[in-house]
This record gives C-alpha cells, sequence and structure tokens, in this order.
C-alpha cells in the first residue's frame, strides 16, 4: 500500500517519481562498474543512490518514506542494477553515467518540490526539498564510489535543481496544471543541466588576491 502522501499526488508526478528513481538507480550502478564491483555492490549503490534522496525529503516534511510503502521502488533499483550488469563493458559507459545523472536530477527535483507542496510546506521550502531530493542520491553514490562529490565540481549542478523546482513551486503557484508545470519545470532543469555537460557551462568561480593584490601595490 502507497503512502497517503504519494498517492495524492497526480499521475503525471508519479511518472516523475519512478523516472528519477530508475535513473538515479542506473548512475549508481555505473558507478559500480566503473569499480568492477560485484552484483551485490552493483543492487546496493543501485537502492542507495536511486531511493537516497526521497528518503531524505520525507524524513524532513514528516512524510511516510515512499518505498517502505510499496516494493515497487526496490524492484526498480534492482532492475536498474542487473541490467548494467549485463550490458557490461562498454565504451559509452561512463558518458551514459552524466546524462542519466541529469535526467534524474531534473526528474527528481520537480517530483520533491511537488510533494513538499503537496505536504503543505511553503514554496521556498519546497525548492531546498526539490533540491536535496535531487542531489542526495548522488552524493551517496560518489562518496561510497569514492570519487569526487558533484557538488565540488566547477559545473552547474546543484543551480539545474534549484531552476527545475523554482519552476515547478512558480508556475504552479501562479494556477498552471501539474502537468504542463512538471514537464516544462523538468525540460528547464535538464536543459540547464545538459548544457553544463554538452558546452561546459559552469558559473563564474571566486577570485582571490585580485583586488587586494592590487591594493597592496
Amino acid at each position: 500500500m502507497s503512502s497517503p502522501a504519494i498517492t495524492d499526488l497526480p499521475i503525471p508526478l508519479l511518472t516523475f517519481d519512478y523516472l528519477g528513481v530508475g535513473v538515479f538507480a542506473l548512475t549508481g550502478a555505473l558507478a559500480a562498474a566503473r569499480n568492477r564491483h560485484d552484483i551485490i555492490a552493483f543492487v546496493a549503490f543501485s537502492i542507495l543512490t536511486g531511493l537516497g534522496g526521497g528518503t531524505l525529503r520525507d524524513l524532513l516534511i514528516g512524510a511516510p518514506v515512499f518505498w517502505v510503502h510499496g516494493s515497487g521502488y526496490i524492484f526498480v533499483c534492482v532492475g536498474a542494477a542487473v541490467l548494467v550488469w549485463t550490458v557490461g563493458e562498454r565504451p559509452w559507459r561512463s558518458k551514459a553515467l552524466d546524462w542519466f545523472d541529469a535526467i534524474g536530477l531534473a526528474a527528481y527535483a520537480v517530483l520533491g518540490a511537488a510533494k513538499a507542496l503537496n505536504a503543505g510546506v511553503s514554496p521556498v521550502v519546497a525548492v531546498v526539498m526539490g533540491v536535496l531530493t535531487a542531489t542526495f542520491g548522488g552524493i551517496l553514490r560518489d562518496l561510497f564510489a569514492g570519487q569526487p562529490s558533484v557538488l565540488l565540481r566547477r559545473e552547474i549542478y546543484i543551480s539545474a535543481a534549484v531552476l527545475a523546482a523554482a519552476t515547478y513551486a512558480i508556475t504552479t503557484s501562479m494556477g498552471l496544471g501539474s502537468r504542463p508545470a512538471g514537464i516544462a519545470s523538468f525540460l528547464a532543469g535538464l536543459g540547464l543541466r545538459g548544457g553544463s555537460i554538452a558546452f561546459g557551462w559552469s558559473l563564474p568561480g571566486f577570485e582571490t588576491g585580485t583586488r587586494a593584490g592590487r591594493a597592496d601595490d
């Protein structure tokens, strides 16, 4: 039986839920493949990455943890692990991890914001919940894979989650339906993150020593 907080969501947003879990589970399995782990580790990485962000979100907003009330999410994660294990070594695998992660990021940012709004929190808090939902699983994946965190890379990542979650919160508060708002928000987040992957978009980093150095001169 699903939790009330999940079943109250419109069907299009439930699609984002399963999409986010499945795609992030794929990235977890791909990370395990990069480190040449066994099939048990593949499954563990898939579950950790696929369910981590949503679990944190539900705990923070006081909702029943979504995957505890239905086995479908576990099956999705296990299926993703088996799929990556079966496909085996492929030259495109590393790049696929980035793009699957981008899809999961956008989908989960929308879903996180939607579920938080559905729980009655303010739009600002909903945006934060969307970002946490979209990024926490990837953080766990990189941590356990021994890879540099996505948060430490000089590329657009969190900003894409913020854009997707904020777009959903703003458009729905203006009266747009959940379906068009969800699609538009997903495409906005995916477009920004995809541009970072494809074209190297990044935000300017903090510069040190420029003004101080000139003053000392």
